[in-house]
């Protein structure tokens, strides 16, 4: 059985060309975005925006909200700071909507995935959760680097 690898990306202090160039550097051939709202302040990293560019450069691009961290797990980390709170919190979340995290899991066979959020620092981003539910449930020691 081959070992599977899986990425992940933060676009937090990255212009759109320099991330496009560290996807391309590690021959990522879909980007999975685990924002609950696909949408940004920062130029290029929208859903649509980003969509189009990274179809441009033959990167596939999906998005499922429902990795995205809920509203309510998020404006409580914002308050009070609470990053264990948040991380066991989201894990919970994850633990009763893994139909999305087998999805997800189910792309691994094909391509090079990145998981992509906001962050660029995973200890302090739910993609760390998200992609290590997805380890968790692959059982056969899935490869995670984060870039």
């Amino acid at each position: 059985m081959r070992n599977y690898e899986i990425f992940t990306i933060g676009y937090e202090g990255r212009g759109v060309e320099e991330f496009i160039s560290q996807l391309k550097h590690f021959h990522i051939t879909r980007l999975i975005d685990v924002r609950e709202i696909p949408l940004s302040r920062k130029k290029g990293f929208s859903k649509s925006a980003l969509k189009e560019r990274l179809e441009a450069e033959k990167i596939e691009y999906l998005h499922f909200k429902s990795l995205g961290s809920p509203s309510s797990i998020r404006n409580k980390l914002k308050t009070d700071g609470d990053y264990d709170y948040f991380f066991n919190a989201f894990s919970k979340y994850l633990s009763i909507n893994m139909e999305t995290i087998i999805e997800v899991h189910n792309y691994i066979a094909s391509g090079t995935n990145c998981l992509m959020c906001y962050e660029r620092l995973p200890n302090k981003c739910h993609r760390s959760i998200v992609v290590n539910k997805i380890k968790e449930y692959d059982g056969n020691g899935l490869k995670i680097k984060h870039i």
